[in-house]
């Protein structure tokens, strides 16, 4: 046992694998959905413009005016806290963000000589996003990814460690520094490894996204 075992006799060093594991496939299947959702909607906002636009915009501000966390534990506390729910709720909330960032982005772009050009040579709207927009976009919409896994992983091993994210028997990171807790009592530093593990990771990807 290199890392010892946690408060049920379990090797803690397996634990913490399976915990990566978990831990991050959860939270890059969500950032991608976030990804995907908030740059589509984001991107069609800026194209078509007027009243769908404005639409769009005030339904995220009012998303965005509510804090993420209470809404994520009023919602998971009444359909569940499933993987699906999870996914899905901070998901949604995340593609607010995106959406801002794709919106901003898409305007600039879309004012260019370039994009004006393929709009009076008849090309349509899909064609325009394809081949001007996106391309144009794509490196700041990465680097926001970037970061945006950071704060999903970071939310997802907050709820797992509030009780209300990934269950148990299922290794997860931040439910494993909950489980363990009460071991720093005893001067065992157990629940330190995952919360360190947890805190590599989100200053690794920093420093890639930074690169």
């Amino acid at each position: 046992f290199w890392l010892g075992t946690d408060q049920l006799g379990r090797d803690f060093f397996s634990r913490v694998l399976y915990g990566a594991r978990n831990s991050i496939a959860v939270a890059g299947v969500t950032t991608l959905l976030a990804f995907a959702i908030g740059s589509f909607f984001g991107i069609m906002a800026a194209m078509l413009g007027g009243i769908i636009d404005q639409i769009l915009s005030r339904i995220v501000d009012a998303v965005l005016a509510i804090p993420d966390l209470v809404f994520t534990l009023m919602v998971l506390t009444i359909l569940g806290s499933s993987i699906p729910n999870l996914i899905l709720i901070i998901a949604v909330l995340t593609s607010t963000k995106i959406f801002r960032l794709a919106r901003a982005a898409a305007l600039n772009v879309a004012s260019l000589d370039f994009v004006e050009a393929a709009y009076v040579r008849g090309e349509g709207i899909l064609w325009r996003i394809n081949h001007e927009i996106l391309p144009n976009i794509l490196p700041v919409l990465l680097s926001e990814l970037g970061m945006r896994f950071c704060f999903v992983f970071l939310s997802i091993a907050a709820l797992s460690f509030l009780g209300v994210g990934i269950q148990p028997p299922t290794a997860e990171w931040g439910a494993m520094v909950r489980e363990n807790a009460a071991l720093i009592n005893m001067g065992d530093i157990t629940p330190l490894i995952p919360a360190a593990a947890i805190a590599l990771l989100t200053v690794g990807i920093n420093f890639v996204v930074d690169w």
